[in-house]
Formats: structure tokens, C-alpha cells, sequence
């Protein structure tokens, strides 16, 4: 069998076949979620929320405390974000893709380094020992933490900060051995690219109906 075809099998050999299809049933729904709201559909949030709270319970069954908190975080923002993004008046939605101002961008900040503690606070209450992926973990938990925020409110900054966390992502799942995981990142990271300049072109076509 070819070493492509090893990595990905090779942490599957010995583990149970639930975690195998839960693992995938999330794979399949986190894709979709992606695809939602670079269409800048609600089901971003349902879809999401499947995949979150399965992706926290096999983290929290492997002990990736970082991980678990940051799914267990968007599962707590996608309730949110659904919310708000059902909110209209009339058929107007009230929450429409913007940029961050200034404040929105020290709120994003202050998100970030609150993040990175309560991570932190997280290992060091259970115990972990924290290693240097583990300090990758709390700052690509940071990161995301930030970009949710910002995506809830839909801020077109949140696809820069997924496309820089799931760069870091790709390569440390892969370490670990998540292969799955690994390349639902870099489709991740593919279709956060795309999301990107979908809501760019969204956001100039509005400015420019604004101005007439």
C-alpha cells in the first residue's frame, strides 16, 4: 500500500469503528458547513453544530483539551451566530457582511488573549502535560475563537484569521496522526480562500448599491 494510503488508514487500525463514523460524520458536515457560509447560508450554523459537538466528544475521549474547548466554544457560537443571522426586519436581514472597525478589532484582540488563557487554565486544571503542540493548540484556539466571533457577526475578517489557523492546522493534525482531520483542514483552508472573495464581492457589490 502506498505511504499516502498508510497515513491515513495506519491511526485507524486500532481504533473502534463508532469513532471511525462519528469521525467521518463529521468530516462530511464540517465540509458542508464551510460551503454554507461561503454562500452565506444559515445552514453554516445546524450543519456546524452536528459537526462541533461530535468533534468535542472524540477530542475529549483522546484527552485534546484545547481542541474540545474550541469545538465546545463554536458549538456555544453557532447557537449564537444561527440567531443572529436569523434576525430581519421585514425581509431585510438585520446582520449584513461587513468589516471590523475599530473596536470590533479590539474586541477580536481581547477575544484572542482571553482564549489563550482559559486554554491554558484548561491544561493546567486537568493536569496535561503541555507540550509545544499544545501551546499550538491554545493559539490556534485563540485565533478561532476570533474568527467565530467575527463570522457570527459577518465580518469579513473572520475568513483571514480561518485561512491562517488552518494552515497551522493542517500540518499539526497530521503530526498527531489525524488524517482525516489533516485534510478536512486543508479543504478548510481551500474553501476559506473561496469564502474570502465570495464575501468580498458580496461587500463591494452592496457598497456600490449603497451609493446609487
Amino acid at each position: 500500500m502506498s505511504p499516502i494510503f498508510d497515513f491515513f488508514l495506519d491511526p485507524y487500525r486500532d481504533r473502534s469503528l463508532l469513532f471511525i463514523v462519528l469521525e467521518a460524520i463529521a468530516f462530511v458536515f464540517g465540509i458542508a458547513s464551510v460551503i454554507y457560509a461561503k454562500r452565506e447560508h444559515i445552514w453554516v450554523y445546524p450543519t456546524g453544530l452536528i459537526a462541533t459537538l461530535i468533534t468535542m466528544y472524540i477530542f475529549l475521549k483522546d484527552e485534546l483539551l484545547g481542541d474540545m474547548m474550541l469545538n465546545l466554544y463554536y458549538s456555544l457560537m453557532s447557537v449564537y451566530g444561527w440567531w443572529n443571522w436569523s434576525r430581519k426586519k421585514g425581509e431585510t436581514s438585520l446582520v449584513r457582511i461587513s468589516r471590523t472597525n475599530t473596536r470590533e478589532k479590539w474586541i477580536g484582540l481581547l477575544l484572542f488573549a482571553l482564549t489563550l488563557g482559559v486554554t491554558y487554565g484548561v491544561y493546567k486544571l486537568f493536569g496535561t502535560e503541555i507540550g509545544y503542540t499544545n501551546y499550538i493548540d491554545i493559539f490556534t484556539s485563540g485565533v478561532f475563537f476570533t474568527a467565530m466571533w467575527y463570522m457570527a457577526n459577518k465580518k469579513l475578517e473572520n475568513w483571514t484569521l480561518w485561512i491562517l489557523a488552518d494552515i497551522i492546522t493542517v500540518p499539526l493534525y497530521a503530526y498527531r496522526g489525524w488524517g482525516m482531520l489533516s485534510l478536512q483542514y486543508l479543504i478548510f483552508t481551500i474553501l476559506a480562500i473561496q469564502g474570502y472573495f465570495a464575501w468580498k464581492k458580496l461587500l463591494n457589490k452592496s457598497l456600490q448599491t449603497s451609493l446609487k
